[in-house]
């Protein structure tokens, strides 16, 4: 199976490319210099030539406040190149992967989202990413739509990395805690992406690692794995405020995964702790 990767070098990217490859599958993983997503006539022209069999889309516009600001930019990353995308995969015949997001959700209430729960985005990254998952199903009918949250990687910046260097450089770190959601690994996410993709079981799904918290847990653990003694102090949302508005109930149920017989991720825990590893032996290197 031939499947093209955009975004490679990104966190998720990255770790798809190489879990298509464990299972010998054909990745050609493309940057933003191989492919520009918002140029139509280029995407078309590049799908056709490479020819896969399938197309994972980890490409996307995500500095979330910054977003407010460059809106005609987000909504051509995220939603305008998904469309382009999926009218080639349609073209060939191919199949598709669209990552999305938990921000299409409001984040009321404490129950998890359900796949076919109402969204209503409340920052424009949010609104852009389902403008993005609307995009992909008009155009094209194999499609998997996979909206994940607070995802952490080897490549790019993320939380996990934000808060070991604050480690390095303070004794305390206030963070928000009235946001509640699932930390979710690359890696664990990539071996799901790849199962999806060797099936026709097409739709939307919600995948994260298992397991609730806030952002205030969330680096509670981190500093208690990695053995830092610094000091986290909650915030609420009110007290932390970002251009963008975070929803407060990010939980995401899996229950489509298990209706569907795919493998449901570990537990952020274990995630973290892996994950942590990784960060540690790749320093030693």
């Amino acid at each position: 199976m031939r499947v093209v990767v955009t975004g490679v070098n990104g966190q998720l990217g990255y770790d798809v490319v190489k879990e298509l490859e464990k299972h010998g599958l054909t990745a050609f993983g493309l940057t933003r210099k191989d492919l520009d997503i918002t140029d139509k006539d280029q995407v078309i022209r590049t799908i056709r030539d490479i020819n896969p069999e399938a197309v994972i889309n980890c490409a996307a516009y995500t500095a979330v406040d910054l977003a407010e600001e460059e809106k005609e930019e987000t909504l051509s990353a995220n939603a305008l190149a998904a469309s382009y995308l999926a009218i080639a995969c349609a073209g060939i015949h191919a199949k598709m992967i669209y990552l999305s997001t938990d921000y299409v959700f409001s984040g009321e209430g404490e129950k998890p989202y359900e796949v076919c729960d109402q969204v209503a985005p409340i920052n424009w990254y949010g609104q852009t990413k389902y403008e993005g998952e609307q995009a992909v199903i008009r155009e094209l009918d194999s499609c998997f739509i996979v909206r994940v949250s607070w995802v952490f990687g080897k490549n790019g910046k993320n939380f996990v990395k934000t808060m070991l260097r604050l480690s390095e450089e303070r004794n305390t770190v206030s963070v928000v805690a009235d946001q509640i959601g699932s930390p979710t690994y690359t890696v664990d996410l990539a071996k799901c992406l790849v199962a999806m993709i060797k099936t026709d079981k097409y739709g939307i799904y919600h995948v994260t690692n298992e397991g609730f918290c806030s952002w205030y847990d969330f680096a509670k653990e981190i500093f208690r794995m990695s053995g830092k003694n610094t000091t986290v102090q909650p915030l609420t949302s009110d007290e932390f405020p970002t251009k963008a508005k975070r929803p407060k109930n990010s939980r995401l149920s899996k229950e489509k995964l298990t209706e569907q017989g795919f493998e449901r991720l570990p537990t952020w825990q274990d995630a973290l702790s892996r994950y942590l590893y990784e960060l540690q032996a790749e320093n030693l290197e």
